[in-house]
């Protein structure tokens, strides 16, 4: 899947999990959330790989499961450049978002490899 679907899809992603739990995720409008979803794809591209090599030795150890600790650690990162119209209630709201991230773009990109 292209940048821009997933950019699209991550944006569309961040304005349901506000939806669905206001008290966790504030996404102001849409365009917060495009630019949030843009902002997290490129430091997705940049930041990502190093926080990966980095810690590989605990991500061997948990058996990947500290990906999602890099993963919330991203939208954190995210909610910080982007200011104050996206933002998490906790580091477990983010991680929470972390995962519902990784399960719907997933889920989109087999959808989208099949046809």
């Amino acid at each position: 899947m292209g940048f821009w679907k997933r950019v699209l899809v991550n944006a569309l992603i961040f304005l349901a999990l506000a939806g669905f739990f206001p008290q966790m995720i504030h996404v102001a409008t849409v365009w917060v959330a495009l630019g949030a979803s843009l902002v997290l794809g490129i430091l997705n591209a940049l930041i990502k790989p190093i926080l990966l090599i980095l810690s590989l030795p605990i991500t061997i150890l948990t058996l990947g499961l500290f990906s999602i600790v890099i993963n919330a650690l991203m939208l954190q990162l995210t909610a910080a450049f982007v200011g104050t119209g996206f933002a998490f209630s906790s580091f477990g709201a983010s991680m929470f978002a972390a995962i519902i991230l990784s399960l719907v773009n997933a889920i989109v990109t087999d959808r989208f490899a099949r046809s």
